[in-house]
């Protein structure tokens, strides 16, 4: 097959934890054509998509470890699968390019994660359509509803930025520090954009649980735990990751929104799980494949690509 990677520059990737990296070596191995493609070569001609594509050949020497070929225009629908992997944020050129690769799909072409899915599906937004698996949560643009809420809950709640990624803007707002009011003013731009607000969870302090989703069921799970000096538990601020197991209220979690997941064509996903609460579902480019391969002693990126094959199939 012909596997192509809407990706960031492949030069600055970690190759011992990059997961799109992971599957491009994985797909590689089980003798597929591997490609890169920069989001911005990607055009249209009437209703047909095009883009500049470059073999490459990829390795496990950081520094050499890539080779790509030279570029060449070619149709999107020319792929047996392309990958969406370019990072957050989701911006208007991230969706325009999803429009595109929607017009490859529609020819035949299996893209992951569906256009219309990630069109649709904010990270942040995406966990409120199961409410029976997330703490409580309030989206508002008011700074006196933050407050309240904060109230609510012992003066204190975690707000974040709908459109963040890897932790950026997470933060724990107290109600007794005096930066308060000016942490929202700046959060949400004296009340021009919409903050996410949820209760506390204090099991954040042992760790955030990443769990890979494939076509609705889980592959497993990593722990990400925070650094004493932080809240946040992502690998991209210094979280340490350590093996865990999936819980009976992991597996009830992953139950609750694999269906969901699968209508939308949103096949490959990573939950955010806090103790016993849903936090966030990453679409976009999820982490964390190579942790668990390594930790659990499993080819996680190829069984992503098993799935591809038998799909396609």
């Amino acid at each position: 097959m012909k596997i192509a990677f809407v990706m960031d520059p492949i030069a600055g990737v970690n190759i011992d934890a990059d997961t799109t990296f992971a599957m491009m070596y994985a797909a590689k191995e089980r003798g597929h054509q591997v490609y890169f493609i920069d989001m911005n070569d990607m055009s249209a001609r009437g209703d047909r998509a095009f883009t500049f594509a470059q073999t490459c050949d990829v390795r496990r020497i950081q520094g050499d470890h890539y080779t790509l070929g030279e570029r060449e225009h070619t149709p999107l629908d020319a792929f047996d699968c392309v990958f969406m992997r370019k990072d957050p944020p989701f911006d208007i050129p991230y969706l325009h390019a999803c429009h595109l690769l929607e017009l490859a799909e529609e020819r035949g072409t299996l893209v992951m994660n569906k256009p219309n899915g990630l069109r649709a599906a904010n990270e942040k937004l995406y966990a409120l359509h199961f409410v029976g698996a997330i703490p409580d949560t309030l989206v508002t643009k008011s700074a006196a509803e933050v407050r309240a809420f904060a109230e609510e809950h012992g003066g204190s709640c975690i707000i974040k930025p709908l459109d963040g990624h890897g932790g950026e803007g997470v933060m724990l707002l107290s109600l007794e520090d005096r930066n308060a009011n000016a942490i929202l003013e700046v959060m949400m731009h004296h009340e021009t954009e919409y903050l996410m607000c949820q209760q506390y969870l204090p099991s954040a302090r042992t760790g955030d649980k990443r769990i890979i989703m494939l076509d609705g069921k889980p592959l497993g799970g990593i722990l990400r735990v925070p650094q004493e000096t932080d809240h946040r538990g992502n690998i991209h601020v210094g979280g340490s990751v350590v093996k865990s197991d999936l819980t009976p209220r992991d597996l009830e979690i992953c139950e609750m929104v694999g269906e969901r997941l699968k209508a939308d064509g949103l096949w490959f996903v990573g939950l955010d799980v806090i103790g016993d609460y849903l936090t966030e579902v990453n679409v976009t480019s999820p982490t964390g494949i190579q942790e668990l391969g390594r930790l659990n002693g499993f080819d996680a990126s190829g069984q992503v690509i098993e799935w591809i094959e038998q799909r396609i199939a």
